[in-house]
């Protein structure tokens, strides 16, 4: 398997999970997640929008509020369908409980064609009816410090966000690049060691642009109740065959109604984790992996 370099057991890999009760481990102590695998590319927006209905739903009984994290990269064209998805499910969307925030973000204003706000706004929340105020982009007088930024995104963003939600996100969506990488989470790149900061900044990612802020492993594993990572396409095929293991159907998934061509299954992930993105594994949360059957071919093959 790819190596990311880590020379010591992290607290976020399996190593931390055995020791504790977490509601995904099989009774052999292996991390399980489940799959759904759309029967187009052009279905995958579809399953991604009835999941985090879902998740709305069950979080907006619960609170007054719902709280999602949005990556940006190909993540946000996939979320297009989602207002058109609560009409289908009969869910009322309650669209002025969200508080949308950025799961990473590069280091230019909001007008710029990099900046991953920029896409959410212009591919979901410019569409749907939630208030401006609600959806948290970087502060952008502070460009020139990166690091001074993410301590800023921290402390008036992230963190009163989870004092709103019960001290943990209700849903994180994220996509994951060929490298393996998640949020502005790379390969063998320090940040993957971080324990205590919710949002770090990083001036030399491998990715242009080079400065960005991003949630940390502590946020995904530790105070998320959903995190989904989303993708489709043959390139994306090496990531899934290196993180996972056997693919085993859920027959009863109700996904297979969203959508007539999409399977569900439960899938052990592979020791130790192979690429950043396999690191994501939420300790009392659930984890979701969207993709396409093209994304998914080699698993399906067996």
């Amino acid at each position: 398997l790819p190596s990311v370099g880590l020379r010591k057991p992290l607290s976020r890999t399996p190593t931390h999970h055995h020791t504790m009760a977490s509601p995904n481990l099989s009774p052999g102590g292996v991390y399980r997640c489940k799959v759904l695998v759309s029967s187009s590319k052009s279905a995958v927006g579809t399953v991604l929008a009835d999941t985090i209905v879902q998740q709305c739903r069950s979080a907006l009984q619960s609170r007054d509020v719902f709280t999602i994290a949005l990556s940006g990269g190909s993540l946000p064209s996939f979320l297009q369908s989602l207002p058109a998805a609560f009409e289908t499910a009969g869910v009322d969307p309650q669209w002025q409980k969200w508080h949308v925030l950025l799961a990473d973000e590069r280091c230019v204003a909001s007008t710029d064609t990099d900046s991953n706000l920029k896409a959410i706004r212009e591919n979901f929340t410019d569409g749907a009816p939630i208030p401006g105020c609600q959806v948290y982009g970087i502060d952008e007088s502070l460009l020139s410090s990166t690091e001074a930024m993410a301590t800023a995104y921290e402390g008036t963003v992230v963190k009163p966000l989870l004092d709103k939600s019960g001290g943990i996100l209700d849903s994180v969506v994220l996509g994951f690049g060929p490298d393996g990488h998640t949020c502005s989470l790379f390969p063998n790149h320090p940040l993957l060691n971080e324990q205590i900061r919710l949002v770090a900044s990083i001036d030399d990612s491998p990715k242009p642009p080079p400065s960005r802020i991003t949630l940390t492993f502590p946020v995904l594993n530790k105070f998320s109740r959903q995190v989904i990572f989303c993708g489709a396409g043959s390139s994306k095929s090496p990531i899934l065959q290196s993180v996972f293991g056997v693919f085993r159907p859920l027959p009863d998934d109700r996904i297979g109604k969203v959508d007539a061509g999409s399977k569900a299954y439960l899938v052990e992930m592979n020791d130790p984790p192979p690429y950043p993105c396999a690191m994501v594994r939420p300790e009392t949360g659930t984890l979701v992996w969207v993709v396409d059957a093209e994304a998914a071919k080699e698993q399906m093959a067996v």
